[in-house]
C-alpha cells in the first residue's frame, strides 16, 4: 500500500537510532498520553484543517490547526482503549521512522505499509486498512479509457517520492518514469498542467482527489491487468518501536474491536469530510 521506502540511508539511520534508543518499554501504567506521528497531508488518511469537529485532534506545536482523517479516528480508538490522551505531531514522511526510533513519537499511524525492510527497524501492528493501487488520469485525456498497464505504454507517469507507488511505475511497459514529487498536491498540479499523463495512488487517496476534482478519473485494473503487489503492499499498519511489545499487544487488541464494516464506514466518512480542491 502506501509507502514502500527503499532508501538504504533511511534504513541505516534507523538502525543507528534504534541502537541509541532506550530499551525500556512504553509504560502503559504510568503514561498519560501517547504521541502519534503522521504527515497531516495525505487525505483521506490524514489532513490538516483550521476547523475543529468531532473527529479532529489539535496538532501539537501548531496553534489553531487540527488534524482529521481515517488515521486520526483509528489512532483515537487506540488511545481511548488504553485510557490515554492522544497527541498528534505532523512530521514529513521520510522523518517518521527516525522520529519514532528517537523517542519523539510513540507510534506512526500514517497509512504506512508493513514492508519487510521497515520491519528490520520497527514493529508493526495487525492491519488497520486494506486497499488497492490505481492510476489517476485526466477525465478527457488519452488514457481515460485504459484498462490495463499495457495501455500506458509510452505514458509519462509519476508518483510520490519514497513510496511503493513510485516503485510500481516500472511495471508499466515502455513507461516514461517521471521524477517523483513530494506530495499529492504536486502530483495533482502536474496532471492538471499536462506535464504528466497520470500518477499512481492507492484507492482511498485517489477517490478523495477525484471527489474534489472532476477533471480527474480513476483507472482500476482487473486481476492480471494491473500492478503486481504483495499483501504487505495493500495493507497499512501502525508502526511502533520493536521493544514496545506491551504497547503492540494493546494496539492489536484495540484494532480487533473495529470490524471491517466499521473500517469501511470510517473511510467513507473521511472521504466525505476531506478538503475540497
Amino acid at each position: 500500500m502506501k509507502r514502500f521506502l527503499v532508501l538504504g540511508l533511511i534504513l541505516a539511520l534507523g538502525l543507528s537510532l534504534s541502537a541509541c534508543a532506550s530499551d525500556s518499554q512504553f509504560n502503559l501504567d504510568s503514561e498519560t498520553q501517547i504521541v502519534v506521528g503522521l504527515e497531516a497531508a495525505y487525505a483521506p488518511f490524514n489532513w490538516t484543517t483550521p476547523t475543529a469537529n468531532e473527529y479532529t485532534v489539535a496538532l501539537d506545536g501548531q496553534p489553531g490547526f487540527y488534524v482529521d482523517g481515517y488515521d486520526i479516528v483509528m489512532a483515537q480508538t487506540v488511545a481511548d482503549s488504553m485510557g490515554l490522551t492522544l497527541v498528534v505531531k505532523a512530521i514529513e514522511w521520510n522523518g517518521l521512522i527516525p522520529a519514532l526510533l528517537s523517542g519523539e513519537i510513540d507510534m506512526i499511524v500514517a497509512g504506512m505499509s508493513p514492508t519487510a525492510e521497515r520491519a528490520q527497524t520497527v514493529a508493526f501492528s495487525n492491519e488497520y486498512y486494506r486497499s488497492e493501487q490505481v492510476m489517476v488520469v485526466s477525465t478527457n485525456g488519452a488514457y481515460a479509457n485504459a484498462t490495463s498497464l499495457n495501455d500506458f505504454s509510452g505514458a509519462k507517469i509519476v508518483a510520490q517520492q519514497g513510496t511503493l507507488q513510485d516503485d510500481l511505475i516500472d511495471q508499466i511497459p515502455n513507461v516514461l518514469h517521471q521524477t517523483s514529487l513530494n506530495n499529492y498536491s504536486a502530483l495533482a498540479v502536474a496532471l492538471s498542467s499536462g506535464s504528466v499523463d497520470g500518477f499512481v495512488a492507492e484507492l482511498p487517496v485517489a477517490q478523495g482527489l477525484v471527489q474534489s476534482n472532476s477533471n480527474f478519473t480513476i483507472i482500476s485494473f482487473a486481476d492480471g491487468n494491473g500492478f503486481t503487489v504483495s499483501d504487505e503492499d495493500v495493507v497499512v499498519s501502525v508502526a511502533l518501536r520493536q521493544e514496545d511489545t506491551n504497547l503492540l499487544a494493546a494496539v492489536n487488541a484495540a484494532l480487533a474491536t473495529v470490524s471491517d464494516q466499521q473500517r469501511n464506514d470510517i473511510m467513507a466518512s473521511a472521504l466525505s469530510r476531506q478538503p475540497q480542491a
